[in-house]
Parts: C-alpha cells; sequence; structure tokens
C-alpha cells in the first residue's frame, strides 16, 4: 500500500460501528501521513479485522515511543484513557503488531519481556549490562555483511536476525574500579 492511498476497513452488512464513518475516514488520512499505520490497517484488513478505537489507543502509544517498553507500562498509560483499554487488548495488539514486523519483542536476560517499535526498513542491535541493565542500541554495516555472508555460505535465506551481546557496560566497569 502506498502511503498516498486512502483506504477503510470494510464492515460487514449489520455490523455494528466501531469506528464510525468519520473516524474511518480520519484514519484513512492518518494513515497517509504514516506509513507504519497504513501497514497495520492493511495487516488488519486482509485479516478481516478491525481498527477499534481501543486498538488505535494502543498503536499510537506504542509508534509514539521510540525506547523500549513493557506491556504493562501500556496498559498503565491507557488506564485512565478514553475509551478504556483492557490489558487483554494491549496484548493482543502487541501480538499483532509483532506478526506484521512493526514491533519486536525483546529478551534481555530478566523475567520481563520489552518490546520495541520497529521502524521500517532499520535495524539495530543491542548490548546489555548484566550489573545495571543499561541497553544499548547499536548497528555495524561490517557485522550485517559479516551476517549476510555467513547465510549466503550456508544457503540460508535469512528473514530477520536478533543479536544481544550481554556483558559490562563502561560505567559499571569503571565504578569496580
Amino acid at each position: 500500500m502506498s502511503a498516498k492511498s486512502s483506504r477503510t476497513l470494510p464492515r460487514p452488512p449489520g455490523a455494528a460501528d466501531d469506528v464510525g464513518a468519520s473516524a474511518r475516514v480520519r484514519l484513512s488520512q492518518e494513515a497517509r501521513q504514516n506509513p507504519e499505520k497504513a501497514i497495520f490497517l492493511d495487516f488488519l484488513e486482509r485479516r478481516n479485522l478491525k481498527l477499534t478505537r481501543q486498538r488505535e489507543a494502543v498503536i499510537n502509544e506504542v509508534f509514539s515511543d521510540q525506547g523500549h517498553f513493557e506491556a504493562d507500562e501500556i496498559v498503565h498509560t491507557l488506564r485512565s484513557s478514553k475509551p478504556r483499554v483492557s490489558r487483554a487488548t494491549v496484548y493482543r495488539t502487541l501480538e499483532l503488531l509483532q506478526e506484521c514486523q512493526l514491533v519486536e519483542k525483546l529478551d534481555f536476560g530478566t523475567s520481563q519481556s520489552y518490546y520495541e517499535h520497529v521502524q521500517a526498513g532499520e535495524h539495530h542491535d543491542h548490548l546489555i549490562c548484566t550489573r545495571c541493565g543499561n541497553v544499548i542500541e547499536f548497528h555495524d554495516d561490517g557485522l550485517e555483511a559479516q551476517q549476510a555472508q555467513i547465510c549466503r555460505n550456508f544457503g540460508f535465506q535469512d528473514t530477520h536476525h536478533s543479536l544481544r551481546i550481554f556483558g559490562i557496560c563502561s560505567k559499571c566497569r569503571q565504578l569496580t574500579g
């Protein structure tokens, strides 16, 4: 879907209008300005799912966050919002966003899962400090080229990857002398 097209979600005859006609027009106008929202709208449409006001609140919060976040942070932020958003809706929407590769679920070696809004066409890896929990994002073209070469050597078609390096950051190393 190009960023210039205007799409609205089809509504089965007799179905309740969750979003409303004026809201669908507004969403299609926003989608032209936000390609990631357009990707998600198209993804939902292909699965015959609706963009409810609750889902829209979740994706707006996710797309506005540039860092790593926990699902419960989204729940807490949207707890007092209008419309009300349940914990289940947050988790289900995050799963849908993962399926269409707009969000990545991350494991930083703790009992908690973190999520990250993935910008289309961008990639980075992570250094994770095992003492303070600091997460450093980095991108290295040489490393990416090496990984691509390894895939070619094995005749492997990569779809995506995640590199996490665990260790001790420079601040923690300075504190221990």
